[in-house]
């Protein structure tokens, strides 16, 4: 059998015979650039993370800060329209790959994460070290090969004899193919006997060097310092002090993170979200995990248990451990969505035994949105994505009291999905509105330290939208809810030339 026909099937090619030798901090982009490079030279010649970008229309000024809250998928390709940004990113996906992840080792889920951080490595030519990192660590196994096919390859990669490894520096490739090892070492004495195929090598190795560390910021700052994904690799050498993290986990945990929606009954002649507390009907039904919430997956044949093989004595206990199922997945299409059977009335975290819980956000989350200067609502799955992110103690606090926040900007995508079917620009709005002031917060407020609810525009200034969106945007009606309608050209779909635009507008407006 041919080894990493695959891979060779993709197009990839090599130009370099033998993987080279390099420093912590300073992989060359360039092929034939030194191995060992000063820092002058890193900064010089390594691009920054936001080269790339809008060339329609300029930034926003560069001492413009950004906090962006979003999912991995729905704001990867806007990444280039801010230069100094903060990514908050949630860990409760449960699917496909991250499923079977998680049931073998276990911890947070890390698709979103390194989602944005393969985006976030800097443009590299195909012939440099940083390309071949990239595309080792982008990399998913067939969705269709047979079972057979699938380990031969999987092997091919632990083993270090895949055509992946061509181009990658010794010391990273070691740094890589250790946590494999690792990781296979352990899911084949604990929750699984055989070695699993994992369709994305990035997850992998994410989650690898969160069991490994048992910590998911030294599994980032691990990720991030072989790819030169944040700024915080490149400033080490500079002189910027205090140099701010890139990618923030929405919680900052070792154990498995589960949400769920609770659905509604929606009176007759009711708007979805414009819903009063009294007429609320509870059908009875709530969605456990994200995957069941917003794309529920087709499984296809290739088994991941050997025959006849029962399952671990340690699957679903203290943790919600997503079912067996073929890592090799296909996720329904979202243009041909089929709706939830009732409306998403609100979404939280769930613990082991289904009990609603009120984890803590990670605190660098909440010291952030009191030093940014622009908070971003991403475009994305409203529930899933955004929502993981704002249904946490502390938060509605943080946003609305923020001494540093000049705007508050909700990105609206520009067409509704199984989680917001019917929903109404206006309908977005209040959802995060009423989860911010329904989330447990620490502190009382109002006069008299009376608990009361904060104002739409606390949490929302401006609503950015395309146009000729297919959701509907009453503009008289968001206004006299206090947020500014911005119509801005574009689509079908928002681009980092549009946002950048739409992100300088408002900066001018508010300074």
């Amino acid at each position: 059998m041919l080894r990493g026909k695959n891979a060779q099937d993709q197009g990839l090619t090599v130009s370099q015979p033998d993987s080279p030798g390099s420093s912590v901090f300073d992989l060359p982009i360039q092929a034939g650039s030194p191995p060992f490079a000063t820092s002058n030279d890193v900064l010089r010649d390594q691009p920054s993370t936001q080269t790339a970008g809008p060339s329609k229309h300029d930034f926003p000024p560069e001492e413009v800060s950004f906090l962006i809250i979003s999912g991995g998928t729905g704001g990867n390709a806007l990444c280039s329209a801010f230069q100094n940004a903060c990514y908050v990113l949630p860990v409760s996906d449960d699917g496909g790959s991250s499923s079977e992840i998680i049931r073998v080792l276990g911890g947070p889920s890390v698709g979103d994460i390194r989602s944005r951080l393969i985006r976030l490595i800097p443009p590299a030519p195909p012939s440099s070290p940083l390309h071949a990192i990239k595309r080792l660590l982008a990399y998913r196994l067939p969705a269709h090969a047979s079972e057979t096919a699938a380990r031969d390859e999987w092997r091919d990669i632990v083993e270090g004899r895949s055509i992946l490894w061509k181009g990658i520096p010794i010391d990273r490739k070691e740094t890589i193919r250790g946590a494999l090892i690792v990781s296979v070492a352990n899911c084949a004495s604990e929750r699984s006997r055989i070695s699993c195929p994992f369709s994305n090598i990035g997850n992998y190795f994410l989650a690898a060097a969160q069991g490994f560390f048992r910590s998911l910021p030294s599994a980032i700052f691990l990720f991030s310092s072989i790819t030169n994904s944040q700024r915080t690799v490149i400033s080490l050498f500079s002189q910027i002090e205090n140099p701010e993290a890139d990618i923030l986990p929405v919680i900052v945990t070792n154990h498995t993170v589960t949400i769920a929606a609770e659905l509604v009954r929606v009176p007759s002649n009711t708007t979805v979200v414009e819903l009063r507390p009294e007429i609320l009907q509870e059908d009875g039904q709530r969605l456990v995990g994200q995957c069941e919430i917003s794309h529920p997956m087709v499984p296809t044949t290739l088994s991941v248990s050997a025959p006849g093989e029962p399952d671990s004595p340690v699957d679903g206990i203290g943790e919600f451990i997503s079912p067996r199922q073929n890592v090799m997945f296909e996720s329904l299409s979202k243009g041909t969505h089929e709706p939830l059977p009732s409306p998403i009335s609100r979404l939280y975290y769930i613990n082991g035994y289904g009990m609603e819980i009120h984890p803590s956000p990670n605190a660098e989350f909440i010291a952030n949105l009191a030093l940014k200067d622009l908070l971003v609502y991403s475009c994305g799955s409203l529930w899933t994505s955004i929502m993981p992110c704002l249904a946490l103690k502390g938060v509605a606090a943080g946003i609305a009291r923020s001494p540093s926040l000049k705007a508050k900007v909700l990105l609206l995508n520009t067409e509704n999905d199984r989680e917001t079917d019917g929903y109404t620009a206006a309908d977005y709005i209040r959802a995060i509105s009423r989860t911010l002031n329904t989330s447990h917060s620490s502190y009382a407020y109002g006069l008299g330290g009376a608990s009361t609810l904060y104002p739409v525009s606390a949490f929302i200034t401006d609503l950015v939208y395309l146009k000729g969106t297919q959701v509907q945007v009453d503009v008289k009606q968001i206004t006299s809810l206090g947020v500014r309608c911005r119509e801005i050209e574009g689509g079908p779909r928002f681009d980092a030339d549009s946002v950048a635009l739409a992100m300088r507008r408002i900066w001018a407006d508010v300074t």
